[in-house]
């Protein structure tokens, strides 16, 4: 069964993006390959740049809708391999067997936080009871 895991920010004034490159760099550690499902073009070219910068000392290879890297940033789901997802749209992912994990990082801004909590009790309503991480 896939788990998911929300990680909340609830002191910290870190972007998501900048949430997702830190925890990608420990979550790489134990898995090889990590999904950004991303819808909005505009935040896929953000992350995208935030990775070629975010660690001079530790490059994580990734492109845009490229499998072959650690890090797949794609408007689309995938469709095949086991995959730890992290969810960058509004709404919950439906589970599949693909997908090992479902990660949710949730800002410290009341938008944010709004949306979390619906994502949260939709998931619970799947019959599935997420993790969560205060940081």
């Amino acid at each position: 069964m896939t788990a998911i895991s929300f990680y909340l920010f609830e002191k910290s004034v870190e972007r998501q993006v900048q949430s997702a490159c830190r925890l990608a760099r420990k979550v790489l550690k134990i898995t090889p390959k990590l999904w950004w499902y991303c819808p909005s073009k505009e935040l896929q070219h953000t992350l995208d740049d935030l990775l070629w910068s975010f660690d001079p000392t530790s490059f994580i290879t990734h492109g845009i809708d490229e499998t072959t890297g650690q890090v797949c940033i794609s408007g689309n789901l995938p469709t095949e391999g086991e995959w730890i997802i992290f969810n960058f749209s509004d709404d919950v992912i439906a589970v599949k067997d693909t997908f090992k994990h479902i990660i949710e990082i949730v800002e410290n801004t009341e938008a944010s936080k709004i949306t979390g909590r619906d994502k949260f009790k939709q998931y619970r309503q799947l019959g599935i009871e997420p993790r969560t991480f205060k940081l």
